[in-house]
């Protein structure tokens, strides 16, 4: 049977970093409220005229080089993003061009924070299903083009940036690859974490509301069904697991994760207060830099999951690298 393996990661954060002090002085808010409440220290903001697109490209061509590939080796690419360059095209066209990857078929998904996890599912679905061989999942956003700055409840908590995993298919792969995924969409609560605007809508952009102590509430639980889920599918338990990588929302979140999985809290992933909730390039970007300083290691079990608008949610196993 064809199993996906993650060969490669990569990921890219804007050079221009933005303190908690810094936003301490055009707003009421402090480094220690901040940091007290979300874990997040800075984030990094795309400079005029950078575009969602240069996050993504800057970040997969770091993963194509990672998995040895060259751009045209890709049959598919995929986007998880919540801040298009444009309403069209896909910004995976445009990223497609970039990259020079001309053999490639390319599209969007649109799952907000839990964008990475759905792209993720999709890429393994093409990739068993035959449909693609070799397949780049980025996830990029520059969500600090949509955050109201007077609004001190979002605008402390996102930042912009973007993470990349290649996907190859496998015939022989021992049990590596990508385990089990599962996905969930629950549209009664789009009203506790949305954006005000939209095309057919407003004809507006829109800035990001949300009720914080609502989100907190639903993440918890349905984050730990879903990953419950995901280890019943792959016939693992939770001791199984040598590293969980979060979505890195808030750190409160993420160590009730820890909590509910019963992990040591060495074996979990945090670098939300390096560049603050990148929505659904959190994932992909703490796996890199975990990847990248030797922690993550060929053959660990990685665990992922995260939460966003819609509400949408879900979680997923791997084995991580080649056998």
């Amino acid at each position: 049977m064809r199993q996906t393996l993650i060969t490669g990661t990569g990921s890219y954060l804007p050079e221009r970093i933005i303190t908690n002090d810094d936003l301490a002085a055009r707003m009421d808010t402090s480094d220690e409220w901040i940091r007290q409440r979300t874990g997040i220290g800075q984030r990094h903001m795309v400079a005029e005229g950078q575009k969602t697109s240069d996050l993504a490209i800057a970040a997969g061509e770091k993963a194509l080089e990672h998995a040895g590939l060259n751009a045209t080796d890709l049959d598919c690419i995929i986007i998880a993003t919540t801040t298009p360059d444009d309403t069209f095209p896909a910004t995976a066209a445009t990223v497609q061009a970039g990259l020079g990857a001309s053999n490639a078929f390319a599209f969007d998904v649109q799952a907000v924070c839990a964008g990475f996890v759905y792209g993720l599912d999709v890429g393994d679905s093409m990739v068993k299903c035959g449909k693609a061989n070799k397949a780049l999942v980025i996830g990029a956003e520059s969500f600090t083009r949509i955050l109201d700055w007077e609004d001190r409840s979002t605008a402390v908590l996102f930042g912009d940036g973007a993470g990349a995993v290649v996907l190859e298919a496998s015939e022989d792969h021992d049990g590596w690859g990508i385990l089990s995924s599962t996905l969930y969409t629950d549209g009664r609560f789009k009203d506790i974490l949305y954006v005000d605007g939209g095309v057919s809508s407003t004809g507006t952009v829109g800035h990001v509301r949300m009720k914080g102590r609502e989100v907190f509430r639903h993440a918890v639980e349905k984050l730990s069904s879903s990953m419950e889920a995901a280890l019943k599918i792959s016939g693992l338990e939770a001791s199984d697991v040598d590293w969980l990588v979060p979505h890195q929302a808030n750190l409160r979140i993420i160590d009730s994760m820890q909590k509910k999985l019963n992990l040591d809290e060495n074996k979990v992933v945090r670098t939300v207060h390096e560049h603050a909730n990148t929505s659904a390039a959190s994932i992909p970007l703490a796996l890199d830099t975990a990847v990248a300083d030797g922690r993550i290691k060929p053959g660990h079990v990685i665990a992922f999951e995260a939460i966003g608008g819609g509400l949408s949610w879900g979680a997923a196993l791997a084995r991580f690298g080649k056998p």
